[in-house]
């Protein structure tokens, strides 16, 4: 492909999943404009927390992106063979914002 239509690439999408039966819920959105893109997503995760990714591309910054997790993870109660009929309550744990870049085109990224 040419690079000069590659650095004038124009486009803006977005869309969303919201399932009810299946419990499905996520979403995503983009927006390019030459060589800078900007975006996020979210996500329903199977511990009943939800993620939220902010990012931005450009050629002079490299790829950003900072990671939220909201609410508090529900971990099942121990089930099989060793839980002798005791139901116990299941736990919760939580994590917060991660931010992960990388620099420049040079490769060497920078975790957070």
């Amino acid at each position: 492909m040419d690079d000069e239509l590659k650095d004038n690439a124009h486009y803006k999408f977005e869309y969303g999943v919201h399932d009810p039966h299946t419990h499905d819920h996520k979403s995503q959105h983009e927006h390019r404009h030459g060589k800078h893109a900007t975006g996020g997503y979210t996500l329903k995760e199977a511990d009943g927390t939800h993620r939220i990714v902010k990012y931005t591309s450009d050629p002079h910054k490299g790829f950003e992106a900072v990671v939220e997790r909201v609410g508090h993870a529900q971990h099942p109660a121990h089930y099989g063979k060793h839980g002798h009929g005791h139901r116990g309550q299941g736990g919760t744990s939580y994590v917060g914002v991660t931010h992960w870049t990388n620099q420049g085109s040079d490769g060497h990224g920078h975790g957070h």
